[in-house]
């Protein structure tokens, strides 16, 4: 089957009422996380994981699929208007889309970021369409020393992006290893680290770090913050349309947002945040027009270029889940779990035995896109309203929707307790700047990594040769090295450092 024959069964599959119905969901839901600010999707997703469990796989992924892009949109609602980024990556949507929110310009902002993210979205699913077969093909002569080769390859790249110190995110991926190994051993049947603890005798849940970390951890961090950093400048928004001026400055900006958001979006580490910053970076460097507004002050192509950068980024991050089942960020660790709660293996199998719920979820990515549009711009109104209501009043309720989904996925009190243990660890991470997302993608793929390592030494008979023997897996291997050698390098580091500042 071609393309197009693939893209009509997941249109089968995503434009059944119920499918629709859960795409809708969320979208409004990812739409409403992305506008009020300290919730974001990674954060919603783990509250939402035990729900799932009662949905068709389908569905399931449909609509976390559709908070996660629905929160690059909204988060630049809030952006703008609050010059507070709703979600992570649109903090640089921040800097121009505010000054022209003050300049009285908050409609063509908000138009051009919309129009951003529907092109975006669509191309980075076309995208996603052509190169997640041809992969997944690929991947199927993949044998277990190439798998732990990459998984080598999606850490180190994890560490280079992730934001801040090397060093902490680091640490950051080695404690998520550490936390991945509690447990008993599949191999030996061993208990390991479990500390006569009979509850962690099957490890540590997924759930209750996502939640812990990034749920509870968010919220107590977000109560720290003064209630007045909260201002709605704009309360009122009018003359959505941009100017043809606008549109001729902004399209080859959503264009170069675009591609740069589909490569960084499939690199190990990568996805919206990475993509946003790095297309803010390239149009400071392309020339001003003759009267055009310098970055800073209220430039359209500061708010076009990262916002279609996040939502192509956030696209095609699910490449390499699908079809390699190896996740390159935070959110796509999440989605492996929720695979996992549903029996789906995430790799090459799931295009061959699940093509519904592959191409299904690819159709869906199109579908609300287009709910998007239609929601995010005519219901400016209704988001202003919501950034008005003090957060005091949101978070009792997001905790006890934390406490009961995570009680709900055991039946185990004990998990509500780890919940809050890891909460006041996200805490004490947001203090000493250490970003949590590294942590989860080493608490996810320490397992998968030691499994692979562990079979590829013994069909080798112990023979550590074979990583560096087989041309792919020591090609993956090179790649990692290199990588790690060119972060180094004090002219990468700066550059680095550079482009994680906010201005």
């Amino acid at each position: 089957m071609d393309m197009w024959q693939h893209l009509a069964l997941g249109f089968g599959v995503a434009f059944t009422p119920m499918n629709l119905l859960y795409c809708l969901a969320g979208c409004l839901l990812g739409t409403l996380i992305g506008v009020l600010p300290g919730i974001g999707p990674v954060a919603t997703i783990a509250m939402l994981l035990p729900a799932t469990f009662a949905l068709p796989p389908e569905s399931a992924l449909i609509m976390l699929a559709g908070i996660y892009y629905g929160a690059q949109y909204g988060g630049s609602t809030t952006a703008i208007l609050v010059n507070l980024p709703g979600e992570s990556s649109s903090v640089v949507t921040v800097i121009d889309g505010y000054q022209m929110a003050r300049a009285g310009r908050a409609g063509p902002a908000l138009a051009a970021a919309g129009i951003g993210s529907f092109f975006a979205g669509c191309a980075g699913t076309l995208i996603l369409a052509a190169f997640a077969p041809p992969l997944a093909e690929m991947a199927i002569h993949f044998g277990p020393a190439e798998y732990f080769s990459l998984m080598v390859l999606g850490l180190i790249g994890a560490v280079v992006l992730a934001s801040g110190s090397l060093l902490k995110a680091v640490g950051m991926i080695v404690l998520g290893l550490l936390l991945g190994v509690v447990g008993t051993d599949v191999n030996s049947g061993t208990v390991r680290f479990a500390f006569d603890v009979p509850e962690l005798i099957d490890g540590i849940g997924f759930v209750a770090i996502a939640m812990g970390v990034f749920g509870y951890g968010e919220i107590i961090a977000n109560l720290s913050r003064p209630e007045e950093e909260r201002e709605v400048f704009s309360a009122k928004v009018q003359g959505l349309l941009p100017t043809r001026e606008d549109f001729r400055r902004m399209t080859p900006a959503i264009l170069r947002g675009t591609a740069l958001g589909s490569v960084l979006g499939v690199l190990p580490g990568g996805g919206a945040l990475l993509a946003a910053f790095a297309a803010y970076t390239v149009e400071k460097k392309t020339r001003l027009h003759p009267g055009e507004v310098p970055f800073g002050k209220g430039n359209i192509r500061g708010v076009a270029s990262p916002e279609s950068a996040n939502n192509a980024g956030s696209q095609t991050s699910f490449i390499p889940l699908l079809t390699l089942g190896i996740p390159p960020n935070a959110v796509m660790a999440l989605m492996v779990g929720a695979m996992t709660i549903h029996d789906i293996q995430p790799g090459p199998q799931v295009l061959t035995h699940n093509p519904e719920l592959f191409w299904g979820l690819v159709a869906s990515m199109w579908i609300g896109n287009l709910m998007l549009v239609v929601l995010n711009l005519p219901l400016i109104g209704i988001w202003i309203k919501l950034l008005s209501v003090p957060y005091r009043w949101l978070f009792p309720s997001i905790v006890l929707f934390c406490a009961i989904g995570v009680y709900t996925t055991n039946n185990n009190s004990f998990d509500v307790w780890m919940v809050g243990a890891f909460g006041l660890a996200g805490y004490v991470f947001h203090k000493l700047g250490m970003e949590p997302a590294p942590l989860l993608l080493g608490f996810i793929l320490g397992p998968m990594m030691e499994e692979y390592l562990r079979r590829a030494l013994l069909l080798s008979r112990g023979d550590w040769s074979v990583f560096v023997t087989r041309p792919l897996s020591a090609g993956l291997l090179a790649a990692a090295a290199l990588l790690l050698v060119l972060v180094l390098l004090p002219a990468v580091k700066q550059t680095r450092q550079d482009a994680f500042t906010e201005d």
